[in-house]
């Protein structure tokens, strides 16, 4: 399975920006695509998570309300909607796919930055 993240950027605190991860290969070994994030001097901590067949969500609190995982089947793709961003969300986002209770494949990145 590879996954394929992009759509981060600069964007002023109050903003919005949506990511994308399109997964490839064998992607029915994915039962749920998830969201990480690695601010700079910090451990990687999970922002949220999809489960591929039933759509059920699951966020991190300090992102409950403004954030938003969604996904297209069709398009093995899933989406982390960020809305009302805050500095503290400047961060590497990571896409991952959970196989059991393994998050086992990753993305390579991308960043988000959220200017005061």
């Amino acid at each position: 399975v590879q996954l394929q993240a992009s759509g981060g950027g600069l964007v002023q605190a109050g903003g919005s920006l949506r990511l994308s991860c399109a997964a490839s290969g064998r992607t029915d070994s994915i039962d749920a695509m998830g969201w990480f994030r690695q601010a700079p001097g910090k451990e990687r901590e999970f922002v949220g998570r999809i489960n591929w067949s039933s759509g059920s969500t699951s966020y991190t609190d300090s992102v409950k309300g403004r954030f938003t995982i969604s996904r297209d089947n069709a398009r093995n793709t899933v989406y982390l909607q960020m809305n009302s961003l805050k500095p503290e969300d400047t961060a590497v986002y990571y896409c991952a796919g959970r196989y059991g209770t393994i998050w086992r494949y990753w993305g390579q990145g991308t960043l988000v930055t959220v200017s005061s």
